[in-house]
């Protein structure tokens, strides 16, 4: 009896044994198919594969004027597909120095701003004309109020102005205009 018993365990392990190695070889195969899963979505999260390449094309085709030949708006259309691209900067050196009346209690100022577009078109545009703008510009920071820049809002309003005032030049000189944003990289007031 003992004998059967025997032969009984030892037919029996044997289908265990078969099982146990075909659970490795799942778990593995599943594990590996995880695996390329997370890979395949973390490289189109961070838009190395399955992004949308025919709409830069498209985009950049697109007319940058409104339907009346108007300069494009940052909300429309045609800059909106421009906006996809990284932000290019491009810092106007020297910095801006200008000088405020003998009865303020603030005597100079001194800028330094960097312009960020998009369309490398228009910072080529920035550096074409650059005697242009920088005349407007010191036109603009040299009719400023002192006690008005030192707020914040009075800042962010000059920010403002800059950007309008290259945009102007730019309109005024080539056409276009579609310098995105500037930043004040160094602001002293003295």
């Amino acid at each position: 009896m003992a004998k059967e018993d025997l032969d009984l365990d030892v037919e029996a392990a044997e289908p265990e044994k078969k099982s146990g190695g075909m659970k490795m070889i799942i778990i593995a195969v599943v594990g590996v198919l995880v695996l390329i899963g997370a890979t395949l979505g973390a490289l189109y999260f961070a838009g190395i594969i399955g992004g949308d390449e025919s709409a830069a094309p498209v985009a950049e085709s697109a007319p940058a004027a409104g339907a009346e030949g108007e300069a494009a708006k940052p909300g429309d259309k045609a800059v909106a597909g421009v906006a996809k691209g990284p932000m290019n900067y491009l810092p106007m050196e020297p910095a801006f120095v200008v000088n405020f009346g003998a009865d303020a209690d603030v005597r100079f100022m001194q800028i330094n701003i960097q312009v960020g577009s998009r369309d490398s078109a228009a910072l080529e545009n920035v550096k074409v004309h650059t005697p242009a703008i920088r005349n407007g510009l010191v036109m603009l920071y040299s009719s400023q109020d002192p006690t008005v820049l030192n707020t914040r809002a009075g800042k962010e309003e000059l920010l403002k102005q800059t950007r309008e005032e290259i945009n102007r030049v730019l309109k005024e000189q080539t056409g276009t205009s579609s310098i995105e944003q500037v930043y004040f990289t160094s602001f002293v007031m003295q």
